[in-house]
């Protein structure tokens, strides 16, 4: 669909000039994180799971393939947000959707990395 570069990446990782544009896509400010230092350019914090559904999943990995079906449901509730991040992705060659859990396979940024490629 898209030819640009999406990656993802913890946002208490160090912000690198190749990271192009830094959408945050979790409900709450990472913990302990200044906003200069996290160096985000777009929040989308009504992307992010509902707190309900967050909960529920708590990065268990054996709920990862429920969780996925239902963060899919929510999302195409909130095409708005998600329109918001797909022009983003147009506009910039390169994106990096940050999140801060610290299980890099099962987030949320890893399921809106496919659904925009």
């Amino acid at each position: 669909m898209m030819q640009n570069l999406i990656q993802t990446k913890r946002v208490y990782e160090e912000p690198q000039p190749t990271d192009g544009l830094r959408i945050l896509v979790d409900r709450l400010w990472p913990r302990g994180l200044s906003k200069q230092k996290a160096k985000i350019d777009l929040w989308l914090k009504d992307i992010a799971p509902s707190n309900k559904l967050r909960k529920w999943f708590n990065h268990d990995p054996a709920k990862w393939k429920d969780f996925r079906i239902r963060y899919k449901k929510e999302i195409s509730s909130n095409k708005n947000q998600f329109s918001l991040l797909k022009e983003a992705a147009k506009k910039n060659k390169v994106i990096t959707i940050v999140y801060a859990a610290s299980d890099e396979e099962y987030n949320n940024a890893v399921i809106i990395k496919k659904l925009l490629k």
